[in-house]
């Protein structure tokens, strides 16, 4: 029996012995293992950093939302104040609301108003940086030559019992030369029927004025234009 026993135990020695050693890991397995463990720990600071982000954001929205039900609390106690007020004073709350709507309208035509006059200028500024037609109306600028008086020294008002001054006499000089229209722009200083009848005389004296046309930026194309002339009464 002992023999037996010590025989099984050389044979096992035997097997043990004969079996071939477990590998060593390489340099290159190590190597790898460590960036695979790197990455899953770069991974988990993302996701953890990913929910603390979705965290702050919750925390946020949790805040507007308090504060958005506090606005609109407030917002209704307010409406329902206004509409107790409105209820008590009804008549004068419509009286209220159509000064606004009038008001509203006056806004709305004077935005209508305004942006036709804008219009109106652009198309004006338009024309008198391009071509205009003969004849045209334009408005005196740097590019518009100004109508010339060629008898004015012989067109003499009739004027007594004033004092010396100068009247200026706004005139509408047509593409032709003609006057069209006067008007008194810069009365005599004083007043008095004569000097009233001053100032009449030489708004009609003005129509008897010829001019030499005025004429557009090319120098050619005549046009009418308002001007102004003055008359010296001594």
């Amino acid at each position: 029996m002992t023999l037996r026993l010590a025989a099984c135990l050389v044979c096992s020695l035997s097997i043990l012995s004969a079996a071939p050693p477990k590998p060593k890991a390489t340099t290159a397995q190590l190597q790898a293992q460590v960036k695979r463990l790197t990455a899953e720990r770069d991974g988990l600071k993302t996701r953890l950093a990913a929910t603390e982000s979705l965290q702050r954001d919750l925390a946020e929205a949790q805040r507007s939302r308090d504060l958005a039900r506090e606005e609109a609390e407030a917002a209704r106690k307010a409406l329902d104040q206004l509409r107790g007020v409105l209820k008590e004073n009804q008549s004068g709350g419509e009286n209220l609301l159509r000064d606004v709507q009038k008001a509203e309208a006056e806004r709305a035509a004077a935005l209508a108003e305004v942006e036709r006059l804008r219009k109106a200028l652009g198309e004006a500024e338009a024309r008198l940086r391009g071509q205009v037609d003969e004849g045209e109306l334009v408005v005196l600028g740097r590019e518009i030559t100004p109508a010339r008086p060629l008898n004015l020294s012989r067109v003499t008002p009739s004027a007594r019992k004033v004092s010396r001054g100068v009247v200026v006499v706004q005139v509408l000089v047509s593409e032709n030369g003609e006057v069209l229209d006067s008007r008194l722009l810069q009365p005599l200083p004083g007043e008095g029927e004569w000097v009233q009848k001053a100032n009449e005389a030489c708004v009609e004296a003005a129509k008897r004025l010829v001019f030499d046309p005025a004429r557009a930026a090319d120098g050619k194309t005549r046009v009418r234009v308002w001007q102004g002339v003055g008359f010296y009464l001594d």
